[in-house]
């Protein structure tokens, strides 16, 4: 089976307001506790945030089955330098990788997801 890939760019203006507007509810609907922390522990914690809210459209871009998992069943995390998903509920046990990156204006993520308990792409069947 082959991947779906997902791709999608943020106005990291777009979420400074939304924080500034809708702070707390905004930020829990969206992000898991540790992804709040990660990005405010950072100097700039909209550019982090806009990443991270990135990668999940992209996550969502790319998925294709029929029930969409909730914004906290997909997970930003870093894999040591690399930002990688954490994955539960309907997602969990599916192949991914991620690609974040940002500007001071935009911010960009690229998903590639393979179904749970597919062969890897490129085996023989």
């Amino acid at each position: 089976m082959d991947p779906n890939i997902g791709i999608d760019i943020v106005e990291i203006s777009r979420i400074r307001r939304l924080v500034d507007r809708y702070g707390e509810r905004f930020l829990t609907k969206i992000f898991t506790p540790a992804e709040i922390a990660t990005c405010f522990a950072r100097a700039r914690p909209a550019e982090s945030l806009a990443a991270r809210f990135a990668a999940k459209e992209a996550f969502a871009k790319a998925w294709s089955e029929p029930e969409m998992p909730g914004w906290h069943d997909v997970e930003v995390v870093m894999d040591g330098e690399k930002p990688a998903f954490h994955l539960r509920g309907i997602a969990a046990g599916h192949r991914t990788r991620l690609s974040l990156s940002h500007t001071h204006q935009f911010a960009v993520a690229v998903a590639w997801i393979e179904k749970a308990g597919a062969p890897p792409s490129g085996a023989e069947r």
